[in-house]
């Protein structure tokens, strides 16, 4: 599936090496750029009002807003691969660093689910995914701990199975962690709500998309 791939100026450890296809997109996000720049991964668009990268950029394509916004450049740059028609999302760099702005990303993200996208943010040691009224299974190769949160007041129905701690036609608030700390047990794992937005996340150093291990399914 293409994917839309968008560096920001969280963490982004070099470490990191996706298989990015001649369908995906891949946009930098303001200091992101330098990133890309320092890995010679070609970017097709440049999107920010460039106050962390202290300069605009010397590319062919460049979308420069004003420092006075709405939007995070995350979120703009986001919004530039849905007008490519792209409804998968891979954000590098989005956990980490200024805490307003992983708080923000957390958001998009949920948006993002609520519109029937994927998407993935990916931090140093971290993945988060957002799913709405639907479900996720995680492959085998997971380890460690997975944690699902309710983005919104509620989330009723809410299923985990293959993991430690299972949960069976339960209801998450945003006010109460239980779902916080799960463990991955070696076999594939779902997580499920029928109505409400969860936001999954889980340890994972060296994430790729195009090897993600994740399969969505949305109900009907």
């Amino acid at each position: 599936m293409k994917t839309c791939y968008i560096f920001g100026a969280g963490e982004l450890p070099d470490r990191l090496s996706p298989q990015i296809g001649k369908e995906d997109f891949v946009i930098a996000a303001d200091a992101g750029y330098e990133y890309l720049k320092r890995r010679n991964i070609c970017a097709n668009l440049v999107v920010g009002d460039f106050d962390s990268l202290g300069r605009c950029p010397e590319h062919p394509n460049v979308v420069e807003h004003s420092s006075i916004k709405d939007d995070t450049d995350t979120a703009l740059a986001v919004e530039e691969g849905k007008k490519r028609g792209y409804t998968r999302f891979a954000i590098y760099g989005s956990l980490g660093g200024r805490l307003g702005h992983t708080v923000a990303n957390l958001q998009t993200a949920a948006r993002l689910a609520a519109e029937k996208c994927e998407v993935f943010l990916v931090g140093s040691d971290t993945v988060v995914t957002a799913l709405h009224n639907g479900s996720v299974s995680l492959d085998t190769s997971k380890r460690g701990y997975i944690s699902v949160f309710s983005a919104l007041d509620r989330a009723e129905g809410v299923f985990l199975k293959g993991l430690k701690y299972p949960l069976s036609d339960a209801v998450l608030t945003s006010t109460v962690p239980l779902g916080v700390s799960n463990e991955f047990l070696g076999v594939e794992a779902e997580i499920s709500v029928a109505c409400g937005t969860l936001i999954v996340m889980w340890q994972e150093s060296d994430f790729d998309p195009a090897l993600s291990g994740c399969c969505f399914k949305s109900e009907r």
